[in-house]
């Protein structure tokens, strides 16, 4: 072939190759843009657009009086994107941010910290962790105004992700019966109590928020609002609760107690206005089950005011009918043998008496009565709601046990041990709302833990007070059973914590707990006590329940639980009559027991109180004072120096002063717990330097 030949076909080949090339282009742009245009267009969307969901702020569990106990809080995540920040910027003002977060997080020096912001910035870190603590909002607003970040997100690189975690203000107070959260399929969701009981109102419905990309920055496009959660407005009276849960943890640590429950009821509506559930951990007691709902027991001799019910509404007794019980106190059924406690010996005594006593002969005469026809005792105990459930809110609650003749456990002693309280089971609020219907004219009510739903301030539900069943027993049997009960305070097991007062009517109840496979082998105790008050107007009944006490310190419920439940009566029904505006009987002389703090305060309540008060002289020249109540009749006002160049004593104070007194010195303060401070993480005295951080822990 010519060289002409040979150039020409060499042309010709690379013209058809560049014309297959561009027909190739034509055909795959005709293919992209008609062919497959709409999936691409799709994708294209999907590329520039963002769908993501806005999470709903979750609704508040309140008090009574609508004090938060359980509350959503904002937390932040500190993150610096170095890759903002202007480089001369930087390194001006490097050792001075250093300096600001050393101070501010006290866990690590100016230079660690240079160390590691120099490192980010080096590496063009753009989601750098500052550090892993979260803080609040007052706190987030501090580190806003330190050195580069206080030019903002897009100059100073600061990033700031929000969070929100559940807390309780009011430290242990109840936090079993509020709930709390735990983390389902990445969301948290109420895991027990009123959380997991309102979890539908509490967690609101999720918004939504459409962000498109433009110029490299993620712009908002359209946005659904989401709908917050609903406020859940419970019965728990804060004031009540303190009272409840003190009263009990304090009679727990002195008798060495397993654990323990109480819960203060009001009579006319089923209201629970406190509940405690305490278990002992090492040396101390927390909340890690609710008793009260949760837990059927053998409740022991308080049943024995439904056991004589029973027998006063067939006619088979009269209170001032007599029994003669003999002189040994022990009494045979079959070959078992069912004794006295604390060896009594009752010999012939009145019903009246034998129920004022606790005695086991009651036995007796609900064998001797019901033993050809033992289901007609059974039908009473029925006849009560004493082997149904109460279908509380809160989840969890225990199935009562009442044996039927015939039933898989019955034999020829169930009847005289169920007489007293054994093979049968009721949970505490079980037995506190049979309780709440005697003193409530013999109308069962269901408990109540919440009574107002809200959104933003708004009622959209109201729960009422609901009655469950027909009346317990006649009003004429309703009489005498109050009358009984009043008589175990008067002049029976519980006259220990009788008043003049007011009147309280109640049953105490020392029953035996089995164990496992050793069954009452092992010497374990339950002390009880439930009642109401005060007995000729009843306002609120109540039972206390502790477990296994030390044998050594006492474990009759008259030692145990029934002091627990006076002095919860005392000051519930010293605060209830002044809510009523009625005026309490006087009670017995004692002082309050006051917080330290700004002495103008107490100085007014004190006047108003009519409340003497020494050492006044003393306290001319300082606005804070101490205050005593165990030095004299009177109280006692003793000065408290405060200086605001070192770190101030606030032990004894409320909330409110310790804040004033930290604050003013130039402190940054973190709180835990409510009360009165009992620890601060600084040391009074302590000279200040400026910016410092203290912890306070109050109970």
């Amino acid at each position: 072939m010519s060289m002409k030949g040979e150039i020409i076909w060499r042309i010709g080949l690379i013209y058809l190759l560049v014309m297959g090339l561009a027909a190739a282009i034509v055909f795959q742009a005709f293919r992209v843009q008609v062919i497959d245009g709409k999936e691409w267009r799709n994708r294209s969307v999907e590329v520039r657009l963002e769908d993501s969901q806005v999470a709903p702020s979750r609704g508040d569990i309140c008090a009574v009086d609508g004090r938060k106990l359980a509350s959503s809080v904002p937390y932040y995540e500190l993150r610096f994107d170095a890759s903002v920040v202007d480089g001369k910027l930087f390194r001006e003002q490097v050792d001075s941010l250093a300096l600001c977060l050393s101070r501010f997080f006290q866990d690590g020096s100016k230079s660690e910290y240079r160390k590691r912001l120099v490192q980010a910035r080096e590496q063009n870190k753009q989601y750098y962790l500052i550090n892993k603590k979260k803080i609040n909002y007052i706190q987030l607003k501090t580190i806003r105004n330190f050195p580069i970040f206080r030019l903002g997100k897009n100059r100073g690189g600061l990033l700031e992700v929000m969070s929100s975690e559940r807390i309780q203000p009011h430290e242990n107070l109840a936090n079993r019966t509020i709930g709390y959260l735990n983390r389902e399929g990445g969301e948290l969701a109420g895991l027990v109590g009123l959380e997991q009981a309102f979890e539908s109102d509490l967690k609101g419905v999720p918004g939504r928020s459409v962000k498109q990309m433009m110029s490299g920055t993620w712009v908002p496009v359209t946005v659904e609002e989401p709908e917050d959660g609903k406020d859940v407005i419970t019965t728990i009276d804060v004031d009540y609760q303190d009272i409840v849960q003190n009263a009990l943890l304090k009679q727990l640590e002195k008798f060495e107690a397993e654990k323990g429950t109480a819960v203060l009821m009001e009579v006319k509506t089923g209201d629970i206005k406190a509940i405690a559930n305490l278990t002992r951990k090492g040396d101390k007691y927390t909340e890690d089950r609710n008793y009260a709902v949760g837990d059927a027991v053998e409740p022991g001799s308080v049943i024995k005011a439904a056991t004589m019910i029973a027998l006063l509404e067939d006619g088979f007794v009269e209170p001032a009918d007599t029994i003669d019980l003999g002189g040994s106190g022990i009494y045979r059924f079959y070959d078992r043998y069912l004794s006295e406690s604390d060896d009594k010996k009752p010999g012939k005594i009145s019903i009246q008496h034998l129920f004022e006593i606790s005695s086991n002969g009651i036995s007796t005469l609900v064998y001797g009565h019901y033993k050809e026809r033992p289901e007609r005792f059974v039908n009473r105990l029925c006849a009560m709601g004493l082997n149904k459930k109460l279908d509380v809110v809160i989840k969890g609650e225990g199935q009562p046990l009442v044996k039927h003749p015939g039933e898989k456990g019955w034999s020829g002693i169930s009847l005289p041990w169920m007489s007293v309280g054994y093979e049968l089971q009721l949970t505490p609020l079980q037995v506190l709302s049979f309780y709440n219907a005697i003193a409530n004219d013999g109308q069962r009510m269901r408990p109540r833990f919440v009574k107002e739903i809200r959104s933003r301030g708004e009622v959209v539900e109201r729960i009422r007070p609901e009655e469950t069943g027909a009346r317990i027993c006649s009003r004429a049997t309703l009489r005498k059973i109050q009358a009984m009960l009043e008589g175990v305070v008067e002049n029976g097991t519980a006259r220990n914590i009788r008043t003049d007062h007011y009147r309280i009517a109640g049953k105490t109840g020392t029953a035996r707990i089995a164990t496992g496979t050793s069954g009452y082998g092992v010497r374990k105790y339950r002390a009880s006590f439930v009642g109401y008050f005060p007995a000729n107007k009843p306002l609120y009944s109540c039972i206390v329940m502790v477990d296994n006490p030390s044998l050594s310190k006492g474990y009759y419920a008259s030692q145990v639980s029934g002091p627990v439940f006076r002095e919860i009566a005392d000051k519930v029904y010293s605060i209830a009559y002044m809510q009523y505006g009625e005026v309490a009987p006087q009670a017995e002389k004692t002082l309050p027991v006051c917080k330290n703090g700004w002495k103008k305060d107490f100085t007014t309540i004190f006047k108003a109180l009519k409340q003497p008060v020494d050492g006044t002289e003393n306290t001319e020249r300082t606005n804070w004072v101490l205050t005593a109540s165990n030095e004299g009749p009177n109280m006692v006002l003793k000065p408290r120096r405060i200086n605001n160049s070192v770190v101030p004593n606030v032990k004894g104070m409320g909330l409110r002063d310790a804040l004033y007194a930290l604050e003013n010195a130039g402190l940054r303060v973190e709180v835990n717990g409510a009360g009165m401070v009992q620890a601060q993480s600084l040391d009074p005295g302590t000279e200040l330097q400026g910016g410092e951080f203290v912890r306070i822990e109050l109970r």
